[in-house]
This record gives C-alpha cells, structure tokens and sequence, in this order.
C-alpha cells in the first residue's frame, strides 16, 4: 500500500512538473529581456559590494548576513 502511494505521489510530481514548461511566444520575450528580470540586475553595485564586504571580512561570498568589521585591510 506504502510502495501504491509513494508511486502515485512520484507520478503526480512528474506530470505537475511536466505540465509547467511553457514555451514564450514571441511578444512575450520582451518582457522577459527586461534587465530586472535577470537574477542579478545590479551586477556592477554587486561587484562593489563584494568588494567591499572582501575587504571588511577578509572574505568572499556569503552576503546573506550582515555583520561588520574593522574595515583595514
């Protein structure tokens, strides 16, 4: 009964998944070109920052949290 269940759930998944790719039509992508569409639409001011959060941390990456630092580097 577990193993009915468990495939049935897997195949449901499968076609909701499925059922979501849509294609865009053409007067569609103009909407989607639109630079705040991207997942960075600030990619010099993230580059910055970055740059900065480097040099107060003496790291790279990880900007999910904030903090602080001396600022010398």
């Amino acid at each position: 009964m577990l193993r009915l269940i468990s495939r049935s759930l897997l195949l449901l998944a499968i076609c909701a998944g499925l059922s979501a790719c849509a294609g865009v039509k053409p007067w569609e992508r103009d909407l989607l070109a639109k630079p705040q569409m991207e997942l960075d639409p600030h990619p010099l001011q993230s580059a910055f920052d970055d740059h900065i959060y480097f040099s107060k941390e003496a790291s790279s990456g990880g900007r999910g949290f904030g903090g602080g630092g001396c600022g010398c580097n």
